[in-house]
């Protein structure tokens, strides 16, 4: 398991649950607005509509919410119009960070994120910079009680690549196309499926074996995830689980 992953884990078990949860709302309705304003309210004709409605009713978001949201994104309600942007940076020890961010002001997100990063010992990058150092890989999380080879022998043929024991879970990787088919593949064989999305992974990762590393390159990401903006946040850094347990205490 990433460190990220595990910190975002770390957060969500100690974190203020009611604040959080709205601010995942938040983040989901404007991630299926923008899907149905790039590619319609048809989410058989949709896929990414698709993956956001799932994201968004796995989260437990309203579903008159969400339909709320389709029905902004086609221009069938009124809504404010968001611009997808991504940018790079770094975090301290070299760790690469790309931020998605979805804003009405492309100005003020571009100063909030230079700001965020700056007063927490990260740089903003130039664009390529950080990028190559990640990959978009279609990711499928099982309970950890399923058997590995029945994962395996359910999803072959629909497309896994990798299979990854994250301690609670499985993580079950394919190519972003095929993560729906996955994902269907596994539930017709009767396995459950606790998330299913497209997400960025890093090639390569730095590892931060102290606590204090840890916590230098974890309060960029935490000042970045605050921002109402910033959508996801991929680094590339690993902690190792004793670290991890320190500085969560």
């Amino acid at each position: 398991m990433s460190g990220h992953s595990k910190w975002a884990t770390i957060k969500h078990k100690k974190g203020a649950a009611d604040a959080a949860r709205g601010k995942l709302f938040a983040k989901l309705i404007r991630q299926v607005e923008v899907a149905a304003r790039t590619g319609g309210g048809d989410m058989d004709m949709n896929p990414t509509l698709r993956t956001m409605y799932q994201k968004a009713r796995s989260a437990s978001v309203p579903l008159d919410t969400i339909e709320k949201a389709i029905k902004r994104g086609t221009g069938d309600l009124e809504g404010v119009v968001y611009e997808p942007i991504t940018y790079e940076g770094y975090a301290p020890h070299g760790v690469a960070i790309l931020i998605d961010v979805l804003t009405d002001n492309r100005n003020r997100a571009s100063s909030d994120i230079r700001t965020a990063l700056k007063k927490n010992g990260g740089s903003i990058a130039e664009p390529g910079a950080v990028s190559w150092q990640f990959e978009r890989k279609g990711i499928v999380t099982v309970p950890r009680s399923v058997d590995e080879d029945d994962i395996m022998m359910a999803a072959l043929d629909a497309g896994v690549e990798d299979i990854a024991d994250e301690g609670d879970t499985w993580r079950v990787t394919c190519a972003p196309t095929d993560v729906h088919a996955v994902e269907a593949a596994l539930v017709d064989a009767g396995i459950t499926v606790e998330s299913a999305d497209s997400t960025m992974l890093p090639t390569s990762t730095v590892l931060l074996d102290s606590p204090e590393a840890a916590k230098s390159v974890l309060r960029v990401i935490d000042a970045l995830e605050e921002d109402d903006d910033v959508q996801d946040v991929y680094a590339n850094f690993d902690i190792p689980d004793a670290v991890m347990e320190a500085v969560a205490g």
